[in-house]
Order: C-alpha cells, then structure tokens, then sequence
C-alpha cells in the first residue's frame, strides 16, 4: 500500500513511534493530488505551498483536509459552487474550519461543491472512473478521500450530500446527528436540515475527526459486541439495482453469521410522509436561505436552483408547519424501534454511481433520514460488475452517534474479513 493511502489513525501511530514523519505523508499526499487532480478534479483552489508552510501543533498536526467550499475560510476562497462568490474572501473560519486547524490539520485549498450545495454539478469526477458522478454535493470531498488525496474532508448533507458521495466514492461517510457540529460559517441552504458530516478512509479516522469537531466522546472504546440489526429495505426499494440489493443481503448474511442479531423491519406509519415532507423543507427553506441570491441576481442562477427555490418561495407555510409536526412525530415513533435494534441497515443510494457528469444522483434513501436529523454512516461493501464502488448504510437513533458508530464498526471488520 503506498503511503498516501494510509488512514490517518496509522500516519498518527507510525509518527508516535519514530518510524514516520506527518511531513513525509503530507508530501505523499501532495504528490497524489498531482498526479490524479488533472483527472479528477477535486479542487476547487489548491495550493501545496500553501499547506506545507502551515503545519501547527495539535492531535492531528500536519494532517491535510478537505474543505468542502461552502464552509467559510479566512486563507481561501469560499465560491459556493456558483460565479457570484467567484474569488470571495469571508476573513475568517467556519467553526469547523476553525477547529480542525487548531488540531493541526492543514488546508491544500477548497473541495468542489455543486452549486449552493444542491443538485447542479461541478467539473468533479468519480475517482475509480472518471466517466461517473461522484455524486453531491460534497462532490470534491469524497472524490479526494476515494482517489487518496487527503485521509479525511469535510462535506454538508442537506438531502443526501455525504452518505451518496461517500458510496459512489467508496469511502466512509459519516453524517452525525442533527447539530452534533456546528455549522457556522456555512453558507445556509436548509437551516432545520443542513448537516456537518467527514469523509474518512475507515471509520477509525471518521470518529476521530468528528469528534475533534463536536467535542463529543464518539470513537468505540472497547468491543460492543456483535449489535442487533434491523433490516430495512426502505420505502423507495423499488429503485435499488440488483447489485446493491445483493450486496445488502450479502451484509446481512455476514453480520448474521458473525453473531448479530438482524431482523427485517418496517418503520412506524408516522414515518410515512417523510420523503415528500424533506423536499417541501428543503424548498421552503432553501427559498428563505437564497433570498439575496434570488432577489438580485436571478441570472446568475441555474435552472434546477430557481426551480427548488421559486417552489419553495410559492409554498404554504402551513404545509410547511405541518412538515415540521409531522417531523417531531416520526421521530418520537422511531423512538420505540430504536429500543429494539442498536442500527438500521439500508442502501445508501439506489446502486453503483450513474454515468456522466451532468447529474450527482437520487437522494431517495437520504431524505428521510436527513429530514428526522438521525446519525448515519456509510460503508464501502465492494463493487459492482464494472468496477464501480458500492456501500452500505446504518442509521442509528437520534443522538446515539457512539452506538451507531460501535455497531459500525463492529461489521466494518465483519465485511473485512
């Protein structure tokens, strides 16, 4: 394996132990971003100088990340995806940003990220074929995690902006609990839904950065033992190809065979609403969040924005609060079936990533979970016929991270082998 593919928990041990220097991975990282950037093209800034000279102390230091480029930064460009921030310097940091260097990670430059983090796609290619989406809208982020740029990055889910990418980019994604980190300084598109999440090689790394962000005590300590698994096929199951319900069933089996206790379940008809419910939130406040955008530079605009907003603008807000109310009855109801199962484990997207570059995917096994702010992960599960990576999904109750990552885990090294 070659040193740019290495977790950051292993660069972390190996430089403890006197056998490696963070200066000798962050060159190795570098000299990928070289090589694979003219294909994949992740970055929207880069500047390899510019990491080299910042390297601070701290838990990570001299770790690079990638930065999503909506999240504010006071050294780079923050451009959102669109010509009208086109070169815009905020001056300061995004929380995250913020926190993130004062442990010691470091910033190569700006990730890609589809317009205002919806649907209209960047220059971003799928690393393992670059005739593919990496999905969206964290499209620069997963692609540099999946193609061994930087060992971490981080991406925003509003719809299904972290768990897609991750899957089609064959890395970890992980999109925690509604709030768990803070997300000032990114540019708003859904305040009731927009979500802070990392990309990682494993999710050893996954934990490790997302609780430098919250503060939280998230990383498994110790061995959980084997979790009780709910399977759910999801209400949109129709859409799943072929070889992601395989590779479904295939995890189950697994996670069966290892000890786990896995069970099909259904969610309570409470739940039922939610995916339309997300798309009128996501209007409603979409609409609200771009006001400036829409009010004065109309043009500026793609179609698939100013067709969102301009729903969202024309939306009842009484439908909206009734979204709202339904909301908080889900997850009271999912409650119970959280007492029953430590995670669910559903497809994270409908397959393998769709060809072309025009679109980033269906965030169809994503809305819900975004809508309800429920933790989920996502985990490579091998590929499809033609190469393409695919991935699993757990989603864990409301503010119970560390479980949904201990159970995470735990089949993380049952799939290994």
């Amino acid at each position: 394996m070659e040193l740019a593919d290495r977790t950051a928990t292993w660069v972390l041990a190996e430089t403890e132990a006197g056998r490696l220097t963070r200066g000798d991975y962050l060159e190795a990282c570098l000299s990928r971003i070289a090589a694979r950037e003219p294909e994949v093209k992740a970055w929207a800034c880069l500047e390899a100088d510019v990491a080299r000279k910042a390297a601070a102390p701290g838990p990570l230091s001299g770790l690079p990340i990638g930065v999503k480029d909506v999240f504010d930064t006071a050294d780079w460009p923050t451009g959102c995806g669109s010509p009208l921030y086109a070169g815009h310097r905020p001056g300061h940091d995004a929380a995250a940003v913020a926190l993130a260097r004062a442990a010691g990670c470091v910033l190569p430059g700006k990730t890609v990220t589809t317009e205002f983090a919806y649907f209209y796609p960047g220059p971003t290619a799928n690393p393992h074929n670059p005739a593919h989406t990496p999905g969206g809208s964290s499209s620069g982020s997963a692609a540099a995690v999946g193609a061994g740029m930087v060992p971490f990055a981080l991406g925003t889910q509003t719809a299904g902006s972290v768990i897609r990418p991750a899957a089609f980019c064959g890395v970890v994604g992980y999109k925690p609990t509604f709030g768990t980190i803070s997300t000032f300084g990114v540019k708003q598109f859904g305040w009731s839904l927009d979500t802070v999440g990392v990309f990682a090689r494993d999710l050893a790394d996954a934990a490790l950065l997302a609780e430098v962000l919250s503060g939280l005590p998230l990383r498994p300590r110790g061995d959980a033992g084997a979790p009780r698994i709910g399977l759910y096929r999801a209400a949109r199951w129709s859409v799943a190809s072929d070889p992601m319900t395989a590779a479904l069933e295939a995890a189950a089996a697994a996670a069966r065979a290892a000890g786990a206790q896995v069970a099909e379940v259904e969610l309570p008809e409470a739940c039922d609403a939610l995916f339309d419910d997300q798309k009128l939130v996501m209007a409603y406040e979409g609409a609200r969040a771009l006001a400036h955008e829409r009010r004065c530079h109309r043009d500026a605009l793609s179609a698939p924005l100013l067709e969102l907003t301009d729903a969202g603008a024309q939306a009842d807000p009484g439908d909206y609060l009734q979204a709202r109310v339904r909301t908080r009855a889900a997850r009271t109801a999912l409650g119970a079936l959280f007492a029953e199962v430590d995670v669910l484990l559903t497809p994270p997207a409908a397959g393998a990533a769709p060809r072309g570059l025009n679109a980033t995917g269906d965030p169809a096994f994503n809305r819900a979970w975004t809508l309800l702010g429920q933790p989920c992960v996502t985990l490579p599960a091998g590929r499809d016929s033609s190469g393409l990576p695919l991935g699993l999904q757990l989603v864990g109750g409301f503010d119970d991270d560390a479980r949904l990552l201990a159970a995470a885990t735990w089949l993380e090294r049952v799939l290994a082998g």
